[in-house]
């Protein structure tokens, strides 16, 4: 499928949820900002790397404390226009959300895999309890600084699943399958049931949504493959 963004910018999704890869076709002279490590192949470009965006100390900050790299690589077509194609580290999907001025998306740490050069992104603090949730205790905000509607790409463990929100309703999901969530809902972290079911009933901590807006989520948990896989692993012997 393709979708028409702002100016002349194409991007096509192929071999999703799975395996998914994205393609930017971009018109001469137009820019993509992408994560380090994602090109997979391009066509007509030129690469700069640069620091993310919001100066040194914010760039230092995202790398810190968000999961993401202290600097971006930017695609800029050639006079003849050009392409790149992206794909994320782990097997899974990417999706693409337009960020309206004034609003913001808030994407898990280390889910963050492009965006459009008016992107503007930095940190946002999820809580104390976000300590003992085994997942990031950042999350990356995405918004746009010159009025204009930005366009940012997240990608996943697995498949996405958008979740509305309406007012008046609850969406529990747990925290290592939240991928990213708008600006118009409200989170707490909790725990799910009482001590003992936290401790020993295989749930960790949870994120209670309400207000109005999505939520998206993420089909698999790379931690829970992580435990799967660790009593597989070889020791080394004394």
């Amino acid at each position: 499928m393709w979708l028409a963004l702002a100016m002349n910018m194409e991007e096509t999704v192929e071999f999703n949820p799975a395996y998914t890869l994205l393609t930017y076709t971009l018109a001469p002279g137009e820019s993509v900002n992408v994560e380090p490590g994602a090109m997979v192949a391009m066509g007509g470009v030129e690469m700069q790397t640069r620091k993310s965006s919001g100066g040194f100390f914010k760039a230092i900050k995202n790398m810190a404390l968000g999961g993401e790299s202290f600097f971006l690589n930017t695609f800029t077509a050639g006079a003849a226009g050009g392409w790149v194609s992206v794909a994320p580290g782990s097997p899974g999907d990417i999706q693409g959300f337009n960020v309206q001025p004034g609003r913001k998306l808030f994407i898990q740490g280390g889910s963050y895999l492009a965006s459009s050069v008016n992107i503007q992104t930095d940190t946002k603090f999820q809580g104390g309890k976000g300590f003992f949730s085994g997942e990031s205790m950042f999350f990356i905000q995405a918004s746009t600084e010159d009025g204009s509607v930005g366009r940012v790409w997240y990608n996943s463990f697995g498949a996405i699943k958008q979740i509305p929100v309406q007012p008046g309703q609850t969406i529990t999901v747990d925290t290592g399958h939240v991928v990213a969530f708008e600006d118009t809902v409200q989170y707490t972290v909790n725990k799910v049931g009482g001590m003992k079911s936290f401790l020993v009933g295989g749930e960790g901590l949870v994120m209670n949504f309400t207000g109005q807006g999505s939520v998206w989520i993420q089909t698999r948990n790379v931690e829970s493959l992580a435990s799967k896989l660790i009593p597989f692993m070889p020791t080394s012997s004394n």
